[in-house]
């Protein structure tokens, strides 16, 4: 741990709130507007400038982890600008795609660590705020207050823009290029056969407990169809990241998991929330009702092996257009919903989106990143950005459907049905979505990462237990029962708590 930063790790119990959502929510924006007000007192009136020579422009790379429809509307805006803005100033920029946001975070930790065979870091590159710490722990990454002036930064969605601040003192690190939160989508042809036979409705699964009990009755449901064949039921649900289940659930019962500030966090594994948790995903998972069996849960819904998932939100032009079987495929539709909350708890939504931190050098590739940035998130380019890639646009004047359609209609641009569908539910509704990320401190990473493993590697370990038993001849509810008893929680909950603690403490 770098001197002067020490991570202070206890396991608290969360006082009981009594009637506090709305405060809980005027206090949240106060302290955003105090946080953002901050980080504004460091930005200067105007933004620094730095002289640059057209002549013999300063070169720079970007690495981001964009592919597919993402890494070509990102490689054209790139082109636009060398040919045009950066051409007039001085500024050539090449972007070069590391694969997924794992590999690129490997590829920046091996440049940052000059390990052997690694590239030299760029000097920029797409970056969530876990790796970003770490970097500007180790002396890294520019501060960019200094090339943004307070007028400018007011001009982008004040959560976005915080994020980027890690401490007090007005320091910016990250800047908000794109951002995503997450959505349910379904596959509705293969939904309202059985809508119809047992009269459920889309609105159940506005709350994670609907969720499980339309899971629990889709089993039930087509395990009925065969009935000649016992407990073959099948799975109606499924999540991309469980790191954010937990954090946002917790969230929306008023807990902070991962309670920190200036770098120094507070565990607060709750034993009330987490148990709500192990109840909706754990209980639910090995009884059959969820599944995760492909890379990413669209996959799963492709091949048919479940209806509906929740996931980042730019997830959605990938969303399957039928469902492959093994010797046949069939169309399906779909319909985008928002993303569950836990019941009774507040809407609320995470925020999350890798932004672009720019690597220490000189002020000539600073000013020049930073005059990169400003060129690709204004308003028209980012939303046709947008357009390509799902994200949702990072300034203010561009949070809105009404931006989006005039860009659209203003620069004859297509785009995907699902990702227009998922914007549209988003961006309609905005003004009235609370968004959420976790602060940044020593270690995050590996801290969010038990959270996406730990719960959901023992969920897949137990339902092969017990699927296996059930071959053997055990009816499946008596195959589960001895995994879902009170002692079974206790005893994973207590090494949750050591391993998790363990992982921040690393």
């Amino acid at each position: 741990i770098p001197e002067g930063m020490a991570v202070g790790l206890s396991f608290a119990r969360a006082a009981q709130h009594n009637g506090e959502a709305g405060l809980i929510a005027a206090a949240g924006a106060l302290a955003l507007s105090l946080l953002s007000g901050c980080g504004a007192e460091k930005a200067a009136a105007e933004s620094k400038t730095v002289t640059l020579d057209p002549s013999n422009p300063v070169s720079l790379t970007v690495w981001h982890y964009y592919n597919g429809a993402q890494q070509s509307a990102f490689d054209e805006l790139v082109s636009e600008f060398n040919a045009t803005v950066g051409k007039e100033k001085g500024i050539y920029v090449e972007g070069y795609s590391q694969g997924s946001v794992s590999d690129l975070e490997k590829a920046v930790t091996a440049a940052a660590a000059g390990s052997v065979g690694s590239q030299e870091l760029p000097n920029i590159f797409s970056t969530y705020a876990d790796t970003a710490y770490a970097m500007q722990q180790q002396g890294k990454l520019a501060d960019l207050s200094r090339f943004f002036s307070a007028e400018e930064l007011s001009e982008y969605v004040d959560a976005y823009i915080q994020e980027g601040y890690f401490h007090d003192d007005g320091a910016l690190y990250i800047f908000p290029v794109a951002k995503s939160t997450e959505i349910t989508m379904i596959n509705t042809t293969d939904w309202q056969p059985f809508a119809d036979a047992t009269g459920v409705t889309l609105d159940q699964l506005s709350t994670t407990e609907g969720i499980v009990d339309v899971a629990r009755q889709y089993y039930e449901w087509t395990d009925s169809l065969t009935p000649d064949v016992p407990d073959d039921g099948k799975a109606f649900y499924g999540r991309d990241s469980m790191s954010n289940y937990f954090i946002i659930g917790m969230k929306q019962m008023g807990v902070d998991i991962f309670d920190a500030e200036n770098g120094e966090v507070t565990l607060r594994p709750e034993k009330e929330q987490i148990r709500r948790l192990w109840d909706n995903y754990y209980v639910p998972y090995v009884n059959g009702w969820f599944a995760s069996l492909g890379k990413f849960r669209s996959d799963d819904v492709k091949t048919g092996d479940i209806l509906a998932y929740t996931g980042s939100s730019s997830s959605s032009m990938y969303f399957p257009d039928q469902v492959v079987l093994d010797d046949r495929s069939r169309p399906i539709g779909y319909a985008v919903l928002p993303t569950p909350v836990m019941e009774g708890g507040q809407h609320i939504n995470v925020q999350q989106g890798a932004g672009m931190a720019v690597t220490l050098s000189d002020e000539q590739h600073e000013f020049a990143a930073c005059e990169f940035l400003k060129w690709f998130t204004a308003k028209e380019n980012n939303l046709r950005f947008v357009c390509d890639s799902a994200y949702l646009p990072v300034r203010k004047d561009a949070n809105s459907m009404e931006a989006l359609e005039a860009v659209i209609e203003d620069q004859q641009l297509s785009i995907n049905s699902k990702a227009y569908d998922c914007l549209s539910s988003i961006l309609s509704d905005y003004d009235s979505i609370s968004f959420y990320t976790p602060k940044c401190f020593q270690n995050g990473f590996a801290a969010r990462k038990v959270l996406d493993y730990n719960l959901s590697d023992k969920a897949v370990a137990d339902k092969a237990a017990i699927d296996e038993a059930v071959a053997a001849g055990t009816p499946r509810v008596e195959a589960v029962t001895p995994y879902v008893t009170d002692e079974a929680f206790e005893t994973w909950y207590e090494a949750f708590c050591q391993v998790l603690e363990t992982a921040a403490q690393s």
